[in-house]
């Protein structure tokens, strides 16, 4: 996976939102004002953080040398995937859509039911 690929396909997700709050080559993307996402630019190997349910995190990080602990997140609840072409594409586009629809189900039931409304 590369760049332009990830970024595209975060910005498809419903009422998703990318900013760039602290640094210019981290993009932050939000689902109701949650954080799902960061993606990374300008280093050797972009990268994204992405939510991941616990034991699944540990699991994905068993398989794949390029999923790590997320980068400067909360190492339990977030994975780091480095983009070295070892993670299929298909495994991060599964990964993006866990880790949007976990912050979508923790959502206020009123606003969950509004998003899902308008998808």
């Amino acid at each position: 996976m590369d760049f332009s690929s990830a970024q595209k396909y975060l910005l498809s997700k419903n009422r998703s939102v990318q900013t760039f709050p602290v640094d210019p080559n981290v993009g932050v993307y939000k689902v109701c004002h949650k954080m799902f996402a960061t993606l990374t630019s300008g280093v050797a190997f972009a990268r994204i953080n992405l939510k991941c349910d616990p034991e699944l995190a540990l699991e994905l990080r068993a398989q794949y040398d390029a999923i790590q602990p997320g980068y400067q997140m909360n190492k339990k609840h977030w994975n780091t995937v480095i983009f070295d072409d070892s993670v299929p594409d298909e495994e991060i586009y599964d990964m993006i859509d866990h880790s949007y629809n976990l912050i979508v189900s923790n959502l206020p039931d009123a606003e969950r039911e509004q998003l899902l409304k308008n998808a």
